[in-house]
């Protein structure tokens, strides 16, 4: 457990961030969530990323545009389960208490160089109709404290009859830890979210290129 988290700029240096249909956005409020992601990000949508945010916290939120349909998209991300299968920096993950419905509490180790050696979370929701998950950070060794994340897919607006590609929004609340400044704080989460996020992609977009190879045969 490191005592300070890594600089954000040399975390940069150790993670690919290359932002190819990514975007970063603050979401301070539903209002100004929408106004700064006018076609990313329909109405109904963007009130699960209204977050309230005190005076020593921050929030942001990374949209990711994915060629895969929101089906097998939300296939991977609904899994409170098993995040490892596209969070690169998770080493392993136990559901503790609970089924996988919402209250379910799963304990996370992370890889080594992060300042952090697991963290507890708790399922908050869990919306296969809407398509929506929601954790938070109840325990563990790390210094984001009251961390919360909210996932949301839908149908991206470019997509031209065969609703094939998705519009993938994470949004988060956090503490400022001691001796960080928002941005820093920012900075260092937005670049995991992304990380993850990219990571999404490779794979639900691998998964539908082989679906629609078997269709095809």
């Amino acid at each position: 457990m490191l005592s300070n988290p890594p600089k954000p700029s040399l975390l940069l240096h150790r993670i690919n961030t290359s932002t190819t249909n990514i975007a970063t956005t603050p979401c301070q409020d539903e209002l100004l969530f929408q106004k700064r992601t006018p076609q990313a990000c329909p109405e109904i949508v963007a009130r699960y990323h209204a977050h309230t945010v005190g005076p020593k916290q921050c929030c942001s939120a990374v949209i990711q545009e994915i060629d895969a349909p929101v089906s097998t998209v939300w296939s991977v991300v609904r899994r409170f389960d098993n995040p490892q299968a596209y969070k690169h920096f998770v080493k392993s993950c136990h559901v503790i208490v609970g089924d996988g419905n919402v209250g379910t509490l799963r304990e996370v180790h992370v890889i080594s160089g992060l300042p952090a050696g697991r963290s507890t979370e708790r399922l908050e929701i869990l919306d296969d109709e809407r398509h929506v998950i929601s954790f938070s950070v109840v325990g563990g060794d790390h210094r984001l404290a009251n961390y919360k994340s909210v996932t949301t897919l839908h149908r991206s607006a470019s997509t031209a009859g065969d609703g094939d590609r998705t519009v993938v929004v994470e949004s988060y609340v956090v503490d400022i830890p001691p001796g960080n400044t928002m941005e820093d704080t920012c900075v260092f989460v937005d670049t995991i979210v992304r990380c993850n996020l990219q990571s999404l992609a490779q794979i639900a977009e691998n998964v539908s290129r082989r679906n629609n190879k078997s269709l095809s045969q």
